[in-house]
C-alpha cells in the first residue's frame, strides 16, 4: 500500500485536515488551529455567474457546461443551487479540506521552491475523471462532507499564522468555489501572499478574466490533446482547457501544465508528441510540463500504475520537441524531478519528493553560467525580501 492509499484509507468519510508535514524537510512544531467541522451549508452565497431564463429557471455561466437549472435543483457540480431563480454557491467559506502543503505538491516547481502553501478545497467538481485521486470529496455533495466555516479573512489569517507564502485552491476543481477563491485572492494579495490554483482549466472566459487580476500562478491539468479522451475519461471536452491556457499566457500568469499519463489511454507516442507540440507553439518553450504517474483509483482500479519507462519516454519526446523544463510526477527520487539549466545542463534545483535543495541557483539564475530561468522565484508582492529560501 502506497502512502496516498494509506492516508486516504484512514481519512475516507472524514474531513481531510492536517497540521503536519509530508516529509522530514517540512516538519515544524504543531500549531493548534481549533477548527470545528460539521456537516451542512454554512455560508451560502448568491453567485453573479448565471443568466435568468424565465419561470425562475437559470443558466449557469461559470463553466462551459452552462447547466440549465430548475428551481430547487443543482448544476452538474452539485454545489450550486437554484433558489427561487437565484443561483447560490453552497460552498462559499465552507471547505472540507484544509492543509499546509509544500508548494511542490500542487505541483509548482517554478514558484517559490521549498515554501509552504496553505491549501484548501470544498466538496464538488465539474468533471468526473475516472482516475480522480480525490474522488471522496470531488464527487461528494457538501452536505455529505464535514466542513468548517472559514471566511476569506480566516483563510488569510491562518496562512499568515502558518508562515505560508501562498494560498492554493486545489484538490478538487477550484472554479466550483470560484467566488470564495476570488475573495481569498483579493485579501491574500493585500497581505502579501500569493494566490495560486491547481485547476482543470474548464472555466468560461469571463469568470477567468475576473479572477486573473488576483491570480499569481496556475497549474493546469491538460489531460490530453484529444477531445475523445476528455469525453470518455472526464465527461468534459478539451477546447475550453486550451482556451484557458492561452488566456493565462496572454495575461502573463505563471502557468505550469500537468498531464497524468494513464496506461493505454493517453500515452502513445502520437498523443505525447501532439500535446508537446501544442504546448510549445501555444505557450512557449519555457512552460514547465509535468508528466504525472497514474495509480489505480476510483473507476480505474483495474489498470496498473504507469510504467516509469513510459514517463521517461514522455519526457524525452517533450524535450525533443523543444520544451526545456519537463518533469516526472509521483516518482520520488527520479532525476526527472530536478530542474536543469537549459544552457549548461547543471542541476540548479534538486528535488527528492517534497525535499528541495537549491544547488547552483540564486535569484532565478544558474550560478554556473548565469542563465535566467523562468518562474516566480521571489514573491512579487514583497520585492524587498530578496530571493526565496
Amino acid at each position: 500500500m502506497d502512502r496516498r492509499t494509506f492516508c486516504c484509507t484512514l481519512l475516507r468519510g472524514t474531513v481531510w485536515a492536517t497540521l503536519s508535514w509530508c516529509t522530514d524537510a517540512f516538519r515544524q512544531p504543531s500549531r493548534a488551529w481549533a477548527l470545528s467541522f460539521q456537516k451542512g451549508f454554512m455560508q451560502p452565497k448568491a453567485s453573479p455567474y448565471f443568466t435568468p431564463l424565465g419561470n425562475r429557471r437559470i443558466r449557469c455561466t461559470l463553466c462551459p457546461r452552462e447547466c440549465e437549472v430548475d428551481p430547487g435543483e443543482r448544476g452538474y457540480c452539485e454545489v450550486r443551487e437554484n433558489r427561487n431563480g437565484v443561483y447560490y454557491s453552497l460552498v462559499y467559506g465552507n471547505p472540507c479540506a484544509v492543509h499546509v502543503d509544500p508548494v511542490e505538491k500542487k505541483p509548482f516547481f517554478h514558484v517559490l521552491p521549498g515554501s509552504r502553501s496553505f491549501s484548501l478545497a470544498t466538496a464538488g467538481c465539474n468533471p468526473d475523471c475516472k482516475f480522480c485521486q480525490n474522488w471522496e470529496i470531488s464527487q461528494a455533495r457538501p452536505e455529505n462532507t464535514l466542513n468548517v466555516a472559514l471566511s476569506p479573512e480566516d483563510v488569510v489569517a491562518l496562512a499568515l499564522r502558518s508562515r505560508c507564502d501562498s494560498i492554493a485552491s486545489t484538490y478538487v476543481e477550484p472554479t466550483i468555489f470560484f467566488e470564495y477563491m476570488k475573495d481569498i485572492g483579493i485579501l491574500a494579495s493585500q497581505a502579501g501572499i500569493l494566490n495560486v490554483m491547481h485547476s482543470n482549466g474548464f472555466v468560461n472566459s469571463q469568470p477567468l478574466n475576473d479572477l486573473i487580476p488576483y491570480l499569481h500562478a496556475a497549474c493546469i491539468d491538460l489531460k490530453s490533446i484529444r477531445d475523445d479522451y476528455y469525453r470518455d475519461m472526464t465527461e468534459g471536452f478539451v477546447g475550453p482547457v486550451l482556451s484557458t491556457l492561452k488566456e493565462l499566457k496572454k495575461h502573463r500568469v505563471h502557468t505550469e501544465v500537468v498531464t497524468p499519463l494513464v496506461p493505454g489511454r493517453n500515452d502513445s507516442e502520437k498523443d505525447l508528441r501532439d500535446l508537446s507540440r501544442w504546448v510549445l507553439h501555444a505557450l512557449g518553450e519555457d512552460t514547465p510540463v509535468h508528466f504525472s504517474r497514474f495509480y489505480p483509483r476510483y473507476k480505474l482500479q483495474s489498470l496498473p500504475p504507469t510504467p516509469v519507462a513510459t514517463l521517461e519516454k514522455a519526457r524525452d519526446i517533450a524535450m525533443g520537441e523543444g520544451l526545456r523544463y519537463v518533469y516526472l510526477g509521483n516518482v520520488p527520487g527520479h532525476p526527472g524531478e530536478h530542474t536543469y539549466c537549459p544552457k549548461c545542463g547543471t542541476v540548479v534545483i534538486e528535488r527528492t519528493g517534497y525535499a528541495v535543495r537549491l544547488q547552483a541557483f540564486d535569484k532565478g539564475h544558474c550560478t554556473r553560467c548565469g542563465t535566467s530561468l523562468p518562474g516566480l522565484w521571489t514573491n512579487p508582492l514583497k520585492p524587498a525580501e530578496g530571493s526565496v529560501r
